[in-house]
């Protein structure tokens, strides 16, 4: 045996020695019951897009990757000024149909007793006709007198319901203007945590342009892939269990939320119990709204660890996978 040939020797013996070291590990660790399965899995968290609906100038930003805010809370503001003004034109519009309609009224009003007066001016004349005290013509021009008043209030009626529609219509562009205005607040539209912000202060971003991507800590999973085998015997709402990585001392209690209803090839970042099951399932095992969001400041997406499902739900559950959390306080803190 030459000396260049020692140093690969045991170069080769350490790495079978720690391959072996690794297989043992595995196969002994945390033995589970027959009928329990389990799967890798990755933590995942609904990520919600908070993108502007107008087009404008961010001038305020006050949120910072990482915090947790709370629905309702400001995200980011746009520049309004613009809206603002519109508005006030739009106010204006609306005090002149106000004055409009006032002012129609009153004419009508004007009208209607203009109307009245010359009913009884024909009247009078009718009788002094019967009489022959006035002619035929003049009995005919105070019935086109009449009429002309009558069609006087029509016209007048008629500019009362104009200068309405113009009022009505500018109340309803100042609607729409404020709702602008008020969309122009992007705010949390659930409790969460914010993982980007994508522009800052003083960008002009176009309409759907995004601001931040929140977090929703209250809609956590972790997704596995299962064999036919196991898949076909869950449902929808069975327990299951969560225990990460990074906190095997935890076990986080979880639901069957979702089965997929057709296979897929094995994704390559998942190794299955079986390398012969070339077609598994998805499968997202939702941890309790209550319990994601009491350990908010916990969650983080992308957390790996293992997913546990019972294919027999007459086993129960072990004592190393009995629910277990960290202290309230603790995780407030």
């Amino acid at each position: 045996m030459s000396k260049k040939t020692t140093p690969w020797l045991i170069l080769a013996a350490v790495i079978c020695a720690a391959g072996g070291v690794a297989w043992w590990v595995n196969s002994h660790r945390d033995p589970i019951p027959a009928g329990l399965i389990r799967s890798n899995g990755r933590l995942e968290v609904e990520r919600i897009e908070i993108a502007a609906k107008y087009p404008g100038r961010i001038i305020e930003l006050p949120v910072n990757e990482g915090d947790l805010v709370k629905a309702g809370d400001l995200i980011a503001r746009q520049d309004s000024t613009e809206l603002v003004a519109q508005r006030a034109a739009v106010e204006a519009a609306r005090q002149r149909a106000s004055q409009a309609m006032a002012r129609a009224s009153a004419e009508t009003e004007v009208r209607k007793v203009q109307a009245r007066i010359a009913q009884l001016e024909l009247d009078h004349t009718t009788k002094l006709k019967q009489d022959a005290l006035v002619s035929g013509a003049e009995v005919e021009r105070r019935q086109a007198q009449r009429d002309g008043e009558n069609a006087g209030v029509q016209v007048a009626t008629a500019a009362i319901g104009e200068a309405t529609a113009a009022r009505s219509e500018a109340e309803a562009q100042m609607k729409r203007l404020d709702i602008a205005i008020e969309d122009m607040s992007l705010r949390a539209p659930v409790n969460g945590r914010i993982e980007y912000r994508v522009v800052e202060p003083g960008s002009v971003i176009p309409s759907g342009g995004r601001v931040a991507t929140l977090l929703d800590t209250s809609n956590v999973h972790m997704t596995v892939f299962l064999p036919t085998s196991i898949a076909g015997k869950l449902q929808v709402g069975d327990e299951a269990r969560i225990v990460l990585d990074a906190a095997t001392q935890f076990t986080i209690p979880a639901r069957v939320s979702f089965v997929a209803a057709e296979a897929q090839f094995t994704p390559k970042y998942v190794e299955t119990t079986s390398e012969r099951d070339k077609l598994v399932y998805r499968v997202k095992l939702k941890v309790p709204t209550e319990v994601a969001m009491q350990y908010a400041s916990y969650v983080k997406a992308g957390l790996t660890g293992y997913g546990f499902v019972r294919a027999d739900k007459s086993v129960k559950w072990p004592d190393n996978l009995a629910v277990k959390l960290p202290p309230v306080d603790t995780a407030k803190n």
